[in-house]
């Protein structure tokens, strides 16, 4: 009997010991940051990487506007989508510098900045107003003097159609978020190298030498591009569009500026001119979409004004059907965005646009 007892209670023991190796397994796998996507039982999860979940949930909490929200939908995707490959690569031993975490990681701060998730009060996008020399204007719509100016000589110029004058606007307010996205990357860069300087070890000098010039450089490049998107600007302004214009689109525009600098050939440039012709059909209807998105959201704020349930639920319906549908086509147009980066720089996965 006394055999027995001790038989059983080996028994139960093993069995605890196993279970408690599957708790434990499951405490420190990936799925403990690798959650799963939305959809099936429950409520579900919108990333399969945990901090990712976390910004979402805070951006709806902090009720961004929906075009915003859509936008920093298709940014978490995208970082999703390079995380998730960076792991990959991780495992098979191709980034032994750490150069590709350091550079998500710089990525990922740079979107909880880009959406003032960061816990900084974004004064970037004011800083430039400081070198003003005259007070805010109803014209002044850029937060810059020199876009202010060249905006309201090129409205009243008399050379621009009513369609012209809003494309034009868009190229103005595209030059403004890089400005503001050059800001922000500057802040970032500097913040980590704050944080970083005093921890170094010896053996990590020359790692971070080459770490801290590189980001200069690209910030160097980044400077560049706005220095000749201004000019672009500037020529544009004056001599209104041209019939022989390539393409309208200001993403689209920077993206052929930037490729007939490289080294492609002609062959690649004809090929890749007709593969941005189609990504300018693909920004133009994600614009429309994202347009359309903004009067749905309006029209049920009115809607939910007035009480009514049935009209209520319907243009709920009719909303939520488009955010999807914007946030599907946002992330499409900018995972196809960085592919045209990456073929144009050659840089691979090592470059990432947001």
């Amino acid at each position: 009997a006394l055999v027995s007892i001790i038989m059983k209670l080996q028994c139960v023991a093993a069995v605890l010991c196993f279970v408690s190796g599957v708790v434990m397994a499951g405490k420190y796998s990936r799925e403990k940051n690798e959650q799963k996507p939305a959809g099936g039982e429950g409520k579900g999860v919108e990333f399969r990487i945990s901090k990712l979940n976390q910004v979402w949930d805070k951006a709806i909490r902090m009720q961004l506007a929906p075009v915003r929200l859509s936008e920093l939908h298709s940014d978490l995707k995208i970082q999703e989508k390079d995380e998730l490959h960076w792991k990959k690569l991780k495992v098979e031993g191709l980034d032994e510098s750490g150069e590709k975490e350091a550079k998500l990681r710089q990525n990922f701060n740079v979107i909880l900045a880009k959406y003032e998730m960061d816990g900084k009060r974004d004064s970037r996008s004011l800083e430039s107003n400081s070198l003003k020399d005259h007070d805010t204007k109803e014209g002044d719509m850029f937060d810059d003097p020199r876009l202010d100016k060249l905006w309201n000589k090129a409205k009243s110029s008399g050379k621009f159609l009513e369609e012209e004058l809003l494309i034009l606007r868009r190229e103005f307010q595209h030059h403004k978020d890089k400005i503001h996205e050059y800001n922000i990357v500057m802040d970032t860069v500097s913040r980590t190298e704050e944080i970083h300087k005093n921890v170094i070890s010896p053996l990590e000098a020359d790692v971070k030498e080459h770490a801290v010039l590189q980001k200069h450089t690209e910030l160097k490049e980044k400077m560049r591009d706005l220095n000749q998107g201004f000019e672009r600007l500037r020529k544009l302004s004056h001599e209104g569009f041209s019939e022989e214009s390539e393409f309208r689109e200001p993403r689209v525009i920077e993206l052929w500026e930037s490729a007939k600098r490289s080294n492609l050939t002609q062959d690649e440039l004809d090929s890749l001119k007709e593969e941005l012709r189609h990504f300018e059909t693909k920004v133009e209807k994600h614009s429309h979409y994202q347009e359309q998105l903004e009067l749905s959201h309006q029209k049920l704020l009115h809607v939910e004004a007035l009480g009514d349930s049935e009209h209520i639920q319907k243009n709920k319906d009719k909303y939520n059907t488009l955010s999807e549908k914007t946030r599907e086509m946002g992330y499409k147009m900018k995972k196809h965005m960085q592919d045209l980066n990456n073929k144009i720089s050659r840089r691979g996965l090592d470059h990432n646009e947001l």
